[in-house]
């Protein structure tokens, strides 16, 4: 007996089958690119998502999808997508890092029980109904992505929790709000019924299983948001649960029993199970790093080198790491613990604005300190330690709003090297844990297909947790807490240079 889980992510589309004891047997991913047509926009055509889902499911075995006795789903959160009452696309999907609703933040009122942020769905679909009111007449539904993919495959129009609450158009519990979108201007027919992520959500059609190769009639789970899909499949079980992933940006997920207080910069959301979680959400990870190797007229390998110390790097693995994408390529390999501490040299990572904890799109980045003996090798290791002082900085948020984090779950792709890692122990001050899993996002979409298909029962998702292991913890480093209290007083004495104006990106 085996489970799909389908992860409709930004930059790609994955696919894993477990099997009936949640062991990953296969695993697909096929990429695809944001479309731009106009500055700020982000979209994508759902034809692009189908050909990437069939794609990926024709690179599993064909024996491992014959067994699939239920299918789950996960997807990048806030986006939305209109369909007509057949089920069609009016237009292409608009995603989170959509910025043309940017000037209609305003329209929420003070103050909410999450940041706002254009890019999503309440924002964007204010923006229809101002800007093109023939999209907004020939729309039944507004769709979060992951549950316009289950509609595809057969299954019922409906949302979950830890996707609605994430629209800025709903209750922190995921309940939509009805006086908002009066308030707004959005017909309440446009928003899904509810219903928890693990509930039964439909079956494949038959249409759909002969494109995926997959038995017509099983099950489809609901599904839920990629954020908590991830913290599912990566063992959070408990109140106080903690997992970093580090991608093109970073995020921390803090397990909750119950709804956590709300605090300004921070979100609080449903999770996949009837938890919920706190979230740091931080912009310049993978990002970061990636434009300043370039800036510096770094291969890969050198960087690594010069500043970190030796590192063993071939080429060959660092051409590698370049093609697996920006934050496998700026982390995974990183060497050394410090041989060139840059001393009196500081690096904003700020380069696309930033959330958590400052919520300043204007924000900006670059280094300060600069002297005539300080070296390329130098700047890359400052890069290296303002990327992991921006996640502390949203570490202390969450921790200042209650959580005791003294310990993280650590998954993503710039999580591999040793000496990455010790980086992150010591600026963070926690000790952290290498999760043995992959592909989290898409193997607690798999979870949530077997749940539906009443394999397993929310009392099973402890034993479920993949093994972990501690890969590092802090030293104490006097020097480089030193280094945080600089990082913290730059960014606090240039941030008015940003614009008041432009900083009003996301409201809480």
């Amino acid at each position: 007996m085996n489970f799909l889980g389908i992860d409709l992510g930004t930059g790609s589309l994955k696919v894993v089958i477990v099997d009936e004891n949640g062991r990953e047997q296969a695993a697909a991913s096929v990429p695809y690119a944001l479309e731009t047509p106009h500055a700020g926009w982000a979209e994508m055509s759902v034809q692009t998502w189908w050909r990437a889902l069939c794609e990926a499911a024709a690179r599993l075995p064909a024996d491992a999808r014959q067994n699939v006795e239920a299918i789950g789903f996960s997807g990048q959160m806030h986006g939305v997508i209109l369909v007509d009452a057949d089920g069609e696309a009016v237009r292409p999907a608009m995603l989170w890092p959509d910025t043309r609703a940017l000037a209609l933040l305003d329209e929420w009122p003070e103050s909410q029980p999450n940041p706002v942020a254009p890019g999503m769905a309440g924002p964007l679909l204010c923006w229809i109904v101002r800007h093109e009111p023939q999209s907004a007449r020939k729309t039944r539904w507004a769709l979060q992505p992951k549950d316009w993919l289950r509609v595809a495959l057969g299954g019922v129009v409906a949302t979950d929790p830890s996707d609605a609450c994430a629209t800025a158009l709903a209750d922190p519990a995921g309940v939509w709000d009805r006086a908002l979108l009066d308030r707004l201007e959005l017909p309440h027919e446009w928003f899904a019924p509810l219903a928890p992520s693990y509930a039964a959500g439909g079956v494949l059609s038959e249409k759909a299983a002969q494109a995926l190769g997959l038995r017509a009639g099983i099950v489809l789970a609901i599904g839920a948001a990629d954020t908590p899909c991830a913290a599912l499949g990566s063992g959070l079980a408990h109140d106080g649960d903690a997992l970093l992933t580090t991608g093109t940006g970073g995020q921390i997920v803090v397990l909750a029993g119950h709804a956590p207080a709300a605090v300004k910069g921070l979100h609080r959301y449903r999770a996949a199970s009837d938890h919920w979680y706190r979230m740091a959400a931080m912009q310049n990870v993978g990002v970061a790093l990636e434009r300043v190797r370039g800036w510096l007229s770094y291969e890969w390998a050198d960087a690594y080198r010069d500043a970190f110390g030796e590192t063993g790097v071939s080429a060959e693995n660092a051409a590698e790491n370049a093609a697996d994408g920006a934050t496998d390529g700026a982390t995974e390999n990183a060497a050394g613990a410090a041989a060139k501490a840059p001393a009196g040299l500081t690096f904003l990572p700020y380069l696309t604005g930033e959330r958590t904890p400052w919520l300043n799109p204007a924000a900006r980045g670059g280094w300060l300190g600069l002297a005539l003996d300080h070296t390329r090798g130098t700047m890359m290791r400052a890069a290296f330690e303002g990327v992991a002082f921006s996640l502390r900085a949203g570490l202390d948020a969450i921790r200042a709003s209650g959580a005791n984090v003294t310990a993280l779950k650590l998954a993503g792709g710039g999580s591999v090297d040793a000496r990455w890692r010790q980086l992150l122990a010591d600026a963070l001050n926690v000790e952290l844990y290498a999760v043995d899993c992959p592909n989290a996002a898409p193997r607690g979409a798999a979870i949530l297909g077997a749940l539906a298909k009443g394999h397993w029962h929310a009392s099973d998702l402890a034993a479920l947790a993949p093994g972990a292991t501690r890969v590092a913890g802090p030293q104490n480093d006097a020097a480089l807490a030193q280094r945080y209290a600089r990082f913290l007083d730059l960014y606090g004495r240039v941030e008015t240079w940003f614009g008041e104006d432009e900083g009003e990106g996301e409201r809480s």
